[in-house]
């Protein structure tokens, strides 16, 4: 596991977090925001790529308060992986890596490689922005450039696409009955 180096901000306000507050989040989170970048892009190389932008980017921020740390760190992920899967050339045709090739455990292999799957990657955002990190379809909507009702569609199209489906929460989401 990389080590971060701890060093303090240079300009250190009580209340806000230091260099070494980021540091520590990111070494201890370290596996799961590396696997949110996979599920988010789809590509071992792209989720690395991720990644360091993403610890380039929050250990530069010196305005955030003390115990958000973690929150800051996941949304820089989510705003980089945007910038990397959306504003590059299109990859149209590009079969998404399988987690095994990480060295991910066999029994959750299939659930993480359905959801890298999702295509297009619009379905798989919202997916993973609004259905595991919890993000409302206006915050979607907003990161992604699109309407809450683009988002409303894209997680139904999102959830039809994964195994074991039930197509009445479909049907009852597209009434409105499970508000975003």
């Amino acid at each position: 596991m990389p080590r971060f180096r701890h060093k303090q901000n240079e300009q250190s306000h009580p209340g806000y977090a230091t260099y070494s507050d980021f540091c520590k989040n990111l070494e201890d989170d370290l596996q799961p925001l590396y696997l949110l970048a996979f599920l988010l892009t789809g590509s071992h190389a792209d989720a690395e790529q991720c990644f360091v932008a993403t610890v380039e980017d929050a250990v530069r921020e010196n305005c955030v308060f003390k115990g958000w740390e973690r929150v800051w760190i996941r949304r820089c992920l989510v705003i980089n992986a945007i910038r990397l899967v959306f504003s590059g050339p299109a990859k149209s045709g590009v079969k998404p890596d399988s987690w095994r090739e990480f060295g991910g455990e066999p029994q959750g292999c299939s659930a993480v490689d359905a959801v890298a799957r999702l295509a297009p990657p619009l379905q798989r955002f919202v997916f993973v922005m609004s259905v595991l990190e919890k993000y409302s379809a206006r915050e979607d909507a907003l990161l992604l450039g699109c309407t809450s009702e683009d988002v409303v569609e894209a997680r139904i199209q999102a959830l039809m696409q994964l195994p074991g489906f039930n197509p009445t929460v479909t049907k009852t989401e597209k009434n409105g009955t499970h508000g975003c």
